[in-house]
């Protein structure tokens, strides 16, 4: 089935709606719950104010994105790589930094330096 320059609302319920593609298309608004998204593509896709909640990423592929002002609350980063990435103004609060290493140097000893020079 192909929709093409419709202005509509639809729910959809209990469907198979594997490849579907999706181009030049506004979603704004959409609710996704309870939905199987594995191997998804989003490319060029504004997704200012967009809230995921309860939902599994492992294996995800974040690439040339804006996250500016975003905030991560309860969030299993275990074993996630960041890579030339802007972490200006970047704060990390109340989190588990056990293992973690900023270029290669334990976050721990970091810490463990700051404190002593104080």
């Amino acid at each position: 089935m192909k929709i093409e320059q419709q202005k509509e609302s639809f729910e959809v319920e209990c469907s198979d709606l594997t490849g579907s593609k999706f181009h030049d298309t506004n979603l704004s608004g959409v609710s996704f719950n309870d939905v199987n998204l594995s191997r998804a593509r989003f490319s060029q896709a504004n997704m200012a104010g967009a809230c995921i909640d309860d939902s599994t990423l492992p294996g995800s592929r974040f690439h040339n994105l804006n996250l500016s002002g975003s905030s991560f609350d309860d969030v299993n980063m275990k074993h996630v790589v960041i890579e030339n990435a802007n972490l200006s103004s970047l704060s990390i609060r109340n989190c588990n930094t056990d293992g973690m290493c900023i270029d290669g140097v334990p976050v721990k000893d970091l810490l463990a330096a700051y404190r002593g020079t104080k």
